[in-house]
């Protein structure tokens, strides 16, 4: 409370003009003191106005008071400034270079708290007063401390701009609409302010909705990385297991392998060591009775080699050599080479597969859908180079030109019997998959072509519509004839008439992702005939096929 008490006096003798301590008090006729200087001064600056006004009240003098000083108040605040006390603000008060100085403080000024509009000027926190306690002064409008008043001011008429020209678009004084802007459409600054304002929300709303907007996209692109992450992670998972599992799978076989090895190779040197025991012991026999015969042979006495003759044993039975079989050497290259063979085909099976991992890997893309190009130039961006699979061609389609070029021909080609070959629909599939964006473009001639995309596991035997491009869910097809005047879209057995110029180039367009599949007529210009918006479940191949018209073409266009 003490301390409450220093503060009341340290105000009650402060100047509200510098808002430091009073020297040399002097008090106007209204009652409020200021220092000497600083009312002299006040009123130096209001001299031309030929009215004098207190600061804090704005009561007006005529004429200039005499400024006489105030003993007793001097008296006290000597007695102040004895105890310590100081009034003066803190630094952080003052008003800086880029701050808006109080318009009424002398000397060093301080930080306005407030501008007023209609007086046109700018109080600190002190010379404010007057605006919360003056009737007059409560209606007027305060706002925050502004270095742009004099920006309110006309400069032709010096009053303040209160009306708003919309000929002229710009802010006029009353005086400025009966002259120079006389018969022009002008209304107050308030109401052009109420429009504008109203226009400011519109606009703020809509921007508010596009930031709610942006927000949702932003948490779906989160949510997406998040399940960008998830499936990566599972993805690697399950990538490690199952190639875990083909290594110990290979790892399995080899020991098997070896294992065979072994066993034969076992039962083989037994087999072979046996004989092998048998002949010799038919060797030390043979030795033995030679070395008999030897000595029968060199006694010299008839009698005695006559009576020892008899006595000799028979030969035993000679081993067989028909039963030695010797097994040739390459008896285990035999399985060298088997293994060998199945490491080739099992690299091609790898660099197939691997590709097309490859592609379903670098297709992976989670942005909005890219708008489809406008131009020849822009589709060429996504141009993938196509090569017809010879294990699918019909056996009366000849390919050339390293297999992206395709004719029908009077009689069938000698192609190796596959699974995978048409065996009734004259139709040839590619050898890539299609995923992600791809554009192609088919140059054909003769009487017509099938220009085509179908799933892999569309079926290939037999003469069913299961086979035919275009005539079920696994294909969709454009067909292209020369003496027509129209093509035909084939989806599901549902054929869809399509109009545009005749062309013997067709470009075709897939957004595997977007399920979009066009279908363009490409000359000098490109026209689209048909768009398809659908949803792909696999990968897709290119696809060709013929009406059976003898020396029929299609090719592959080279692109890059």
């Amino acid at each position: 409370m003490a301390q409450k008490g220093v503060q009341l006096d340290r105000e009650t003798f402060s100047c509200s003009i510098c808002l430091d301590l009073l020297k040399d008090p002097v008090t106007l006729p209204c009652g409020h003191s200021y220092c000497m200087n600083c009312i002299k001064s006040f009123w130096d600056e209001e001299d031309e106005k030929k009215i004098h006004s207190c600061p804090q009240c704005r009561q007006t003098f005529t004429p200039r008071p005499v400024l006489v000083k105030s003993t007793m108040l001097a008296v006290l605040v000597e007695e102040l400034k004895k105890t310590g006390l100081q009034a003066a603000p803190a630094d952080h008060c003052y008003a800086g270079p880029e701050d808006v100085a109080c318009d009424v403080c002398t000397g060093r000024k301080l930080k306005a708290v407030k501008s007023c509009l209609q007086c046109l000027a700018s109080y600190c926190e002190k010379h404010l007063q007057p605006h919360y306690e003056a009737a007059p002064l409560k209606k007027h409008k305060l706002v925050e401390p502004s270095k742009k008043l004099q920006e309110n001011i006309c400069s032709r008429h010096d009053e303040v701009m209160k009306m708003f020209c919309r000929t002229d678009q710009q802010c006029i004084c009353y005086l400025c609409s009966v002259d120079e802007h006389k018969g022009h459409d002008t209304v107050s600054a308030a109401v052009e302010r109420t429009e504008r304002q109203r226009e400011l929300q519109l606009s703020r709303q809509n921007i508010q909705q596009r930031i709610q907007d942006r927000e949702k996209d932003v948490m779906l692109l989160q949510q997406e990385v998040e399940a960008i992450n998830g499936s990566a992670d599972k993805a690697v998972e399950h990538s490690e297991k199952l190639f875990t599992q083909l290594i110990r799978l290979m790892e399995k076989r080899s020991s098997d392998v070896k294992q065979q090895i072994r066993s034969q190779q076992e039962t083989e040197v037994s087999r072979v060591k046996e004989l092998q025991e048998k002949l010799e012991q038919e060797i030390t026999q043979l030795k033995r009775k030679d070395a008999e015969l030897k000595q029968l042979s060199l006694t010299e006495d008839h009698t005695q080699f006559l009576h020892n003759y008899p006595s000799l044993s028979p030969l035993s039975q000679s081993t067989d050599s028909s039963s030695i079989n010797i097994r040739p050497l390459r008896y285990f290259e035999d399985v060298t080479a088997a293994v060998s063979e199945l490491r080739d085909k099992l690299q091609d099976i790898l660099r197939e597969t691997w590709t097309n991992i490859s592609l379903t890997v670098t297709e992976v893309d989670v942005l909005l859908p890219q708008p489809e190009p406008k131009t020849r130039a822009g589709f060429l961006k996504y141009s993938q180079e196509i090569t017809l699979d010879p294990n699918t061609a019909h056996t009366w389609l000849l390919l050339s030109e390293g297999n992206r070029k395709v004719k029908f021909m009077s009689q069938p080609q000698s192609y190796s019997s596959h699974p995978d070959r048409f065996t009734n629909w004259d139709q040839v599939l590619s050898r890539e998959s299609l995923t992600g964006r791809c554009y192609w473009e088919v140059e054909w001639r003769g009487g017509g072509v099938n220009v085509a995309v179908a799933y892999k596991n569309i079926s290939r035997a037999g003469d069913s519509y299961e086979c035919g491009f275009g005539y079920n869910e696994k294909s969709l097809a454009l067909n292209c004839y020369t003496k027509s005047d129209e093509y035909l879209f084939y989806h599901s057995k549902i054929n869809t008439p399509v109009s545009g110029p005749q062309s013997s180039r067709v470009g075709v367009y897939l957004d595997h992702r977007a399920g979009i599949l066009s279908f363009y007529s490409v000359s000098e210009t490109m026209t689209l005939l048909h768009r398809v918006q659908t949803t792909f479940t696999q990968p897709l191949h290119a696809g060709l096929g013929f009406y059976g018209c003898d020396g029929d073409t299609a090719e592959f266009c080279k692109l890059k």
